[in-house]
């Protein structure tokens, strides 16, 4: 399982993503998005979840954000389900729950090969920074609709909008390390009874 890495380039009238992942890193992050405040989320993304993930994306941010993000999430949904080619001998399921100070969030991840994404947070304000905090659910619908993951994201209580949002991705992070990581039980085979995911 050393060799789980994917590059892929996504370019549209919009934005052109560049994404690549080592699934078995050490938790690098480079990003060169435009967008630092969901820079910050993906350095916690590839820290928590032990992967090395590189973004570079230029977009319509003269716009607003939206494509770029939701863009973002996409490509790296694509690169995470090319690295894991046939999903043999991954644990499949993942969870985790984060705290930060009074935020709490949880997010279990099933890499089931059917999208499907359940999302509750609330945030107390509309904006990190200059971040439009409803483009987290657009990252996580792309994530989840090319990822071909079954996702439910919850954040449980949580008065502050960065703790919140950063429970969120670090959660993320350590759910995905849980479910792609060897399941030394299950050796070489695929953890499903239909015979593929």
């Amino acid at each position: 399982m050393s060799e789980r890495q994917a590059a892929v380039q996504r370019d549209t009238l919009e934005t052109q993503i560049g994404v690549s992942v080592n699934l078995d890193g050490s938790g690098k992050g480079v990003f060169e998005t435009g967008l630092p405040f969901l820079e910050h989320m993906l350095d916690q993304v590839a820290r928590h979840g032990m992967m090395d993930i590189e973004v570079r994306a230029t977009g319509d941010l003269h716009i607003d954000a939206h494509h770029t993000v939701e863009d973002i999430g996409i490509t790296l949904g694509q690169a995470i389900g090319q690295a894991l080619a046939d999903k043999r001998g991954i644990r499949r399921y993942g969870h985790a729950y984060v705290p930060l100070d009074e935020a709490l969030s949880r997010v279990v991840i099933d890499f089931s090969g059917r999208p499907g994404l359940e999302y509750h947070a609330s945030f107390p304000r509309a904006r990190i920074g200059d971040f439009d905090v409803d483009l987290l659910h657009e990252f996580f619908q792309g994530f989840s609709n090319h990822a071909l993951v079954t996702m439910h994201i919850d954040c449980l209580r949580g008065d502050n909008a960065h703790h919140i949002a950063e429970t969120i991705f670090k959660a993320f992070g350590r759910a995905m390390r849980m479910a792609l990581e060897a399941d030394t039980a299950m050796g070489d085979r695929l953890p499903s009874t239909k015979g593929s995911l």
